[in-house]
């Protein structure tokens, strides 16, 4: 079955926006991650600043939020890639249009 002009307009648009849109979400990924590391290490060294003797707790917790904040953009970026080659949306437009 033939893709009518008005179909593939539809689905061109989609893969448009949602490339935009997924550009969008990994860039805020990246960017609320590099703010939580800042935000981590700095609290980390204020902390060590105030209380010297508690280096290796405060080490250790920065370490381990540090890891939970790294695999923030990860999960994007999997989320990212689904968008991008398994497009939900086109399958709903070609049920929705009968193609």
């Amino acid at each position: 079955m033939a893709m009518s002009p008005e179909m593939a307009t539809h689905i061109t648009t989609i893969y448009s926006s949602t490339a935009i849109i997924v550009g969008m979400m990994l860039s805020a990924a990246g960017l609320g991650s590099a703010l939580g590391w800042g935000l981590i290490c700095m609290k980390t060294i204020e902390g060590i600043a105030r209380q010297p003797e508690m280096r290796p707790a405060l080490m250790t917790n920065m370490f381990i939020f540090a890891g939970l904040m790294e695999s923030f953009p990860f999960i994007i970026l999997a989320f990212a890639m689904w968008f991008l080659f398994a497009n939900p949306f086109v399958d709903a437009l070609k049920g929705a249009i009968g193609g």
